[in-house]
């Protein structure tokens, strides 16, 4: 289990905090999704998560272990994937010999997978590829080190649309029920299909923590052009084919999660989405 418990975070010369009295507690097994603004925090929660920024009060542990004292066992346990990053000019090859022998569990069976998922050669080298194909790569070796925990900032910046499809088949194809995934995005049609829960963030704290089940059994997006449907919603935006919808549900609708458009509500009316999830750490300005 990954337990965040008050974690707060300054960045130098900075007066207020990126994270401010943030918990959260993630058990095992599943993709989680990291959604919020420009600003609010997400890349910072990652690198915290990961062991590699000192918050100001508060820590994280993964499998009981504080991730900030980086021990050997834990950083075996975890990989992240940043936004940005650069990979030495080498062949994978020469790669995959270096660096894995820092994660047990790396098998080579399982990159050759994740190559041939993403359409790539086995015999690459990482100086010669584009920014999009490094981030494939560099995603492959990432999940074939089969950590227990994986992070990743923004995975399909970079990638085109059948990158896009084939990361989503990716990211399905290698799921575990021991194998926890956060990704943080704000791409969120890339991911929709993908997640079992659902973290939001907004004003350095969670806005809402919930499952993808739980959230269709609270609320259910519709497309709609009927008025009455569009009077009740909590939130509106008209579409191509009509009016895109989030009404409170009643038991009566059995709807897929739109990711895109409940991210819309948060940003939006964020004091709406907190009233039907309630959050004991939500600021005042919430509450109703």
């Amino acid at each position: 289990m990954l337990k965040i418990d008050h974690l707060t975070f300054f960045y130098p010369h900075r007066t207020k905090p990126v994270i401010d009295d943030f918990s959260m507690e993630l058990p095992a097994g599943g993709v989680y999704g990291l959604l919020g603004r420009n600003g609010a925090g997400k890349s910072t929660l990652l690198y915290l998560i990961a062991g590699l920024l000192t918050p100001k009060s508060g820590n994280v542990t993964f499998a009981g272990a504080d991730t900030r004292l980086r021990r050997p066992k834990t950083l075996a346990d975890i990989f992240i994937v940043p936004e940005e990053f650069n990979l030495p000019s080498m062949s994978l090859d020469d790669y995959i010999n270096l660096y894995s022998t820092f994660y047990p569990n790396f098998s080579r069976e399982d990159m050759q997978r994740h190559l041939t998922t993403f359409e790539l050669p086995a015999d690459l080298h990482l100086g010669a590829l584009s920014m999009g194909q490094k981030k494939k790569a560099y995603m492959c070796f990432a999940l074939a080190c089969n950590t227990p925990l994986l992070l990743m900032d923004e995975p399909t910046n970079g990638l085109d649309i059948p990158g896009k499809a084939a990361f989503r088949r990716f990211i399905a194809s290698s799921m575990t029920d021991d194998r926890t995934v956060i990704i943080s995005t704000h791409q969120v049609r890339d991911i929709n299909s993908l997640l079992d829960h659902v973290v939001i963030m907004d004003n350095r704290s969670m806005l809402l923590n919930a499952s993808m089940p739980e959230i269709r059994q609270r609320l259910a997006f519709v497309t709609t052009d009927n008025p009455s449907l569009v009077e009740r919603a909590i939130y509106a935006q008209a579409g191509v084919q009509g009016v895109n919808v989030i009404i409170p549900n009643d038991g009566s609708f059995d709807t897929d999660v739109d990711l895109e458009t409940l991210f819309e509500l948060s940003a939006t009316a964020p004091e709406q989405l907190a009233a039907i999830f309630p959050n004991p750490q939500l600021p005042p300005k919430y509450e109703n």
